[in-house]
């Protein structure tokens, strides 16, 4: 055999144009990481520039002031939803079931390359149903396979691919912020309601479109991690950055006193599973299906009691949701600042009483109907998410502008919604703010993954705008159905 330290019998001509990309990938990482700052400093950013549009459009530094005020808590209960997407998508993954069944499935890909596309596979599959259940149990499952002695995979691309379910489809999925805001007529601000009315996911993430564009995207994400995964010299694997993949598993704790027996029981979260057991079988048989599952509040519900059943007592429980709540940190001090913004841009009156939402809904409305208004909303909403990287906070920012352009020129509502959705994901491949918990489960840097997931950028921008061409071109304009 061959020994991988010793340069010259590599491959010639394939080894060489993978370390080739293998640099590339490096070179972008470490240009993103010198060069962005933190999300939140974004997020202040984009406070300063829109109080400064408004009065540029002639809105009084008083009115400018008092909407930024009374527009900062418009998004508390959004940004309890949110938090809790990415806490009960933590607690499931992180429970004893759902360790095991990784460890099995850990088992499957026979070889590193394919390991890297299989990893990219599972982390898309998994963020169709939760966002925050994707980042974590794919990168519990990128460590398990790299613990695996058989397989030399790079672990960079392996981190990469579980990081693609964020980076392609997620919010062509249930977790969709913007999809399950659309859905939650009590989460929309009434400036909103008002443009749009109430779309389910009938009309959005489950349309055939949507389905159709989220399957080419996936498909897309595997070939691309396949191909560029290092080979050879090229492969850096978790021992070799130093990684330390040992599984550190905390025993669970003693019973000092009479009093803890019951945070040791299963009776009570079994009892509460069964409860919700109950609620859900009886909202599938008394309300359509695609009310029950547009219900945010019904969809976290059902996450929560299954993370406690899934870790079968509450202490084991309210340890596993102490080791989440830092990962919501980002959502819990930003969605007040894009609440701001959106206040601004849409009630802070200038001159004639014309806001700048109005302005920039008469901008988009100009570019008219069909593809190249698709086209230029999903360029739009990629620039602005990387500089304003959160699905559902974002989407309160564009959406009165961007919905509003929308009916103007006759653009189905839904389909727009998910022009946004397609859009939104794109920046998410160079902009590592979300990576962080994911980060922290593998133990590497954003430089070591932004690098990979930058390839997949490269090639997912051209198909997202043709696709979103072609199968807006199959919507009719229906009118907002309010509740």
């Amino acid at each position: 055999m061959a020994s991988t330290s010793s340069p010259a019998p590599q491959p010639a001509s394939s080894d060489q144009r993978e370390r080739g990309l293998a640099r590339f990938a490096q070179k972008s990482a470490a240009w993103t990481e010198k060069w962005f700052p933190d999300a939140y400093v974004f997020a202040l950013a984009g406070v300063v520039v829109v109080a400064v549009a408004a009065m540029v459009n002639g809105a009084s530094p008083v009115t400018v002031v008092e909407t930024f005020g009374g527009g900062f808590w418009d998004l508390t209960a959004f940004t309890l939803q949110m938090a809790m997407v990415v806490l009960t998508g933590y607690v499931v993954a992180t429970s004893g079931p759902v360790a095991r069944i990784i460890e099995r499935i850990a088992l499957v890909p026979s070889t590193p390359r394919g390991a890297v596309a299989f990893m990219a596979l599972l982390s898309c599959l998994v963020s169709m149903l939760n966002w925050g259940l994707s980042l974590v149990f794919s990168g519990l499952l990128a460590r398990a396979i790299a613990r695996r002695p058989d397989l030399r995979s790079d672990y960079r691309a392996l981190g990469a691919a579980a990081y693609l379910g964020l980076g392609a489809v997620w919010a062509l999925g249930l977790s969709s912020s913007a999809a399950q805001l659309q859905a939650t007529p009590a989460s929309l601000p009434p400036e909103l309601l008002e443009i749009t009315g109430v779309l389910d996911f009938g009309d959005t993430i489950l349309t055939w479109q949507s389905l159709l564009m989220a399957a080419v995207l996936i498909a897309l994400s595997v070939a691309v991690a396949w191909a560029s995964a290092p080979q050879g010299a090229a492969v850096r694997t978790a021992e070799e950055m130093e990684i330390d993949l040992s599984d550190d598993v905390q025993p669970p704790a003693e019973r000092t006193r009479p009093g803890e027996w019951l945070e040791h029981s299963r009776i009570l979260p079994a009892l509460l599973g069964l409860l919700t057991l109950g609620w859900l079988v009886h909202q599938l048989a008394t309300l359509p299906f695609l009310t029950v599952i547009s219900n945010l509040n019904g969809y976290l519900m059902v996450f929560l009691i299954l993370g406690l059943v899934l870790h079968g007592t509450p202490r084991g429980f309210l340890n596993a949701v102490a080791r989440a709540v830092p990962t919501t940190a980002g959502v819990l001090v930003q969605f007040p600042l894009y609440a701001a913004m959106a206040a601004v841009l849409t009630r802070a009156d200038g001159r004639g009483g014309v806001t700048v939402s109005e302005h920039l809904a008469d901008l988009f409305t100009s570019v008219g109907g069909g593809g190249a208004f698709a086209v230029v909303i999903a360029l739009y909403t990629a620039l602005l998410g990387i500089l304003v990287p959160s699905g559902g906070g974002k989407w309160l920012v564009e959406a009165p502008y961007v919905m509003q352009s929308a009916t103007d020129v006759g653009m189905n509502l839904g389909w727009t919604v998910q022009i946004y959705n397609a859009a939104e994901a794109l920046p998410n491949l160079v902009n590592p703010f979300f990576m962080l918990p994911l980060l922290a489960v593998l133990g590497l840097r954003a430089r070591d993954l932004v690098g990979f997931t930058f390839l997949q950028f490269l090639f997912h921008l051209p198909v997202v705008l043709l696709l979103l061409w072609l199968l807006g071109t199959t919507f009719e304009f229906v009118p907002p159905v309010m509740p």
